[in-house]
């Protein structure tokens, strides 16, 4: 017989979770942290925060030139963390003490978040950010390049992608459902172009780590792909009981 070892935290584990935007990683990363009691980290909300950050300070003009000089000069003084969410067991982003979780989502920070995120400065930033979280482990991290790069030795490593349309798709009816004004070819638009900044970026760029278990969510549902990693998880943390 089969047991699952579900008690992962105590041992430290790190699951890395990469791949396009708008695959519902950061959803799949919150349902197996919550399955398994782990901690989940949102490294694309810290990418957002200081994208966020940028635009509120100038740094980043109106055609998207950004003044890295100035940026890297005031990420010092940027606290980002992660605060428990209001009415529930999730989390919210915070920039210097002030939440900012709603801000981060809307299509003016994702237009320009690959941007921002290609700078080593802001990598090295929000790598040092995930690092301090991963020091103890029991964590499910969700990213570009945490399989790759942040967490290379991570115990289970998974790239996410879908057809482009679907995830647009995705994104424009979350964009709606929070109110805001969307265009589905204008969100199909920025969804290309960000496949394209994160796969061509000089530092850290958008690739499959040749460990990372590859899944293609375009015809899946959020309680198919539990059942697929489920299934994942079981075969690679389970052990023989006489």
């Amino acid at each position: 017989m089969f047991v699952l070892i579900t008690d992962m935290e105590k041992r430290g584990i790190i699951i890395a979770i990469d791949g396009h935007s708008s695959t519902g990683k950061s959803t799949f990363a919150k349902r197996i942290a919550a399955r398994y009691g782990l901690v989940y980290v949102d490294t694309g909300a810290l990418y957002r925060g200081v994208t966020l950050f940028a635009i509120r300070s100038g740094f980043i003009s109106e055609a998207g030139e950004i003044n890295g000089e100035r940026l890297f000069k005031e990420l010092p003084n940027l606290r980002l963390r992660f605060g428990q969410a209001t009415g529930s067991s999730g989390s919210e982003l915070l920039m210097n003490g002030r939440i900012i979780e709603s801000e981060i989502r809307g299509l003016e920070v994702a237009s320009k978040v690959s941007i921002v995120a290609a700078l080593k400065p802001v990598r090295n930033y929000v790598d040092a950010i995930l690092k301090e979280y991963g020091v103890t482990g029991g964590v499910v991290m969700d990213g570009r390049d945490i399989g790759t790069v942040v967490f290379p030795d991570a115990d289970l490593k998974i790239f996410m992608t879908a057809d482009p349309k679907v995830r647009a798709m995705r994104r424009y009816r979350e964009m709606v459902a929070r109110g805001e004004e969307a265009n589905l070819d204008d969100v199909l638009k920025n969804v290309i172009e960000r496949d394209y900044l994160d796969e061509n970026r000089e530092n850290a760029p958008l690739r499959r780590a040749e460990d990372a278990v590859f899944l293609d969510n375009s015809d899946m549902t959020e309680d198919d792909q539990m059942l697929w990693v489920e299934k994942l998880i079981e075969k690679r943390w389970s052990r023989k009981e006489n």
